[in-house]
């Protein structure tokens, strides 16, 4: 059933698709790949022509139904008990698959903090969002429930990708609540001298003060070298990185495999030491190149952390 789910979902989202193509993007040898598309044809879910293989509507009807059990379907709840016995953590969830792998399970990971995120909510909530690719799909899942939601930068960030800045971000998910959002202009790492004068900035220190009382902290966790090289860190601090053995970062935080201190950026928003004041965390991340990084933060985790990861993470911290 699962197998057939994830076709059906994958050729819904990318339709009309060639079976080679199909077989590839799922991991499934051509051979076993025929027959399912055989078996659903069969079942009239999917039309098979010569543009390729389409849902049908029969299929389109089946995935709307099961849409809403999807999430409990993916879960590996085997996993997250496990987790919860080493780990003292607010709650641990665990979906099923690479999320470096398969589409799906990455946009699983951004619909389950949604959907922890929106069990928590209440009206006037400030909620800190720090930047990301997975934290960008966050919003597509997110529904309004409550009234005058308010989502801040939890840190400067120009300088990434544009729609992975925590300033589009927070457009993306007031946009989805009806809610309100607020802007930082600075970067993610600046001098302690413009840091003192960025400060202030009006604009700047009413972000600084929502950041120390907002509720809800939405994250993810990165590979060092990967979020030093997307930030642009001069030669210098990625000598430092590779010296020190950083293995994740967080909030301008590298840390190494004991979760030490190996290079802290000078910047404005959240720092880790805010966090265990906040009602919850919801840390995300997935993907084997991420799994170190896990591993790592899990050791300065604050407890009201929510982890959500998928089970390459997961199977790495229970090893």
């Amino acid at each position: 059933m699962l197998k057939r789910l994830d076709i059906l979902g994958y050729i819904g989202a990318e339709q009309p698709i060639g079976r080679r193509t199909l077989s590839k993007q799922l991991g499934m040898t051509e051979r076993v790949l025929r027959r399912e598309v055989e078996e659903l044809a069969a079942l009239n879910l999917i039309k098979v022509d010569a543009k390729g293989i389409s849902l049908s509507g029969s299929g389109r009807e089946v995935l709307r139904e099961v849409e809403p059990f999807l999430t409990l379907i993916e879960s590996r709840n085997d996993l997250a008990g496990q987790l919860k016995d080493r780990y003292s953590l607010k709650d641990i969830i665990v979906v099923r698959g690479d999320a470096e792998e398969n589409p799906f399970v990455k946009e699983e990971l951004a619909k389950l903090t949604a959907e922890q995120l929106t069990e928590q909510l209440f009206p006037g909530a400030v909620v800190s969002v720090a930047g990301g690719s997975t934290m960008a799909l966050v919003s597509k899942f997110l529904r309004p429930k409550h009234e005058d939601l308010l989502f801040i930068p939890a840190r400067g960030g120009l300088g990434e990708e544009v729609a992975y800045q925590s300033n589009s971000i927070v457009g993306y998910l007031a946009e989805a609540t009806e809610g309100q959002h607020r802007m930082l202009y600075a970067p993610d790492s600046i001098s302690e001298a413009s840091l003192q004068s960025l400060k202030a900035e009006p604009m700047v220190s009413e972000i600084i003060e929502l950041n120390e009382r907002s509720s809800f902290v939405i994250h993810g966790i990165g590979d060092a070298f990967e979020m030093a090289r997307r930030r642009n860190v001069d030669e210098a601090t990625m000598q430092k990185l590779a010296e020190g053995q950083a293995v994740g970062e967080a909030f301008g935080f590298y840390f190494d495999a004991d979760g030490e201190l190996v290079h802290k950026v000078t910047t404005i928003g959240l720092q880790l030491e805010d966090l265990g004041k906040k009602e919850a965390i919801f840390a995300v991340a997935g993907g084997e190149s991420k799994k170190e990084a896990v591993k790592a933060y899990l050791k300065l985790a604050p407890e009201n952390t929510i982890l959500i990861i998928d089970e390459v993470i997961a199977g790495h911290l229970l090893a």
